[in-house]
């Protein structure tokens, strides 16, 4: 997910994309676990997008 495509979204959308986000996260490490998951590098890209959707969130939050 992209900054820009991020910048648009509403304080709500954002609280929703977080915990999408968080929740598939915490799939892929159950994937990783348990040996099923294929693309690990998966991993690091739902990581980064938490991140960036936490910033995004926490700068509206506060402005």
């Amino acid at each position: 997910m992209k900054a820009s495509e991020i910048k648009d979204l509403s304080v709500e959308e954002l609280q929703v994309r977080a915990a999408e986000l968080q929740e598939e996260l915490f799939n892929l490490r159950f994937q990783l676990h348990t040996g099923h998951l294929e693309n690990t590098a998966r991993i690091s890209h739902v990581r980064k997008d938490v991140a960036r959707v936490k910033t995004f969130l926490s700068g509206k939050l506060s402005a």
